[in-house]
């Protein structure tokens, strides 16, 4: 697993082990009465939404201190301004 991968998968972790009420997806939904179908796909979509914002703010986190941190090398390096 590449060096950015690793830390994006440590900021996942750390995100998830913030959340209070963490979801996780039903099952297939085969032991559903008839016309629940709508309500657990709807509930299953909004729960993958859920995980997909933090997977992003994960990825966002990483972008910014590899910003934060090539932009204090830069300017530290001699001759940069």
């Amino acid at each position: 697993m590449s060096d950015r991968r690793q830390r994006i998968h440590g900021l996942v972790l750390a995100l998830l082990a913030q959340q209070k009420d963490l979801e996780l997806l039903n099952g297939d939904g085969t032991s559903l009465p008839a016309g629940d179908a709508g309500t657990w796909l709807e509930r299953n979509r909004r729960v993958v939404l859920r995980y997909q914002a933090l997977v992003r703010s994960a990825v966002t986190f990483d972008a910014l201190v590899d910003q934060e941190v090539g932009g204090s090398l830069q300017a530290r390096e001699p001759g940069a301004s």
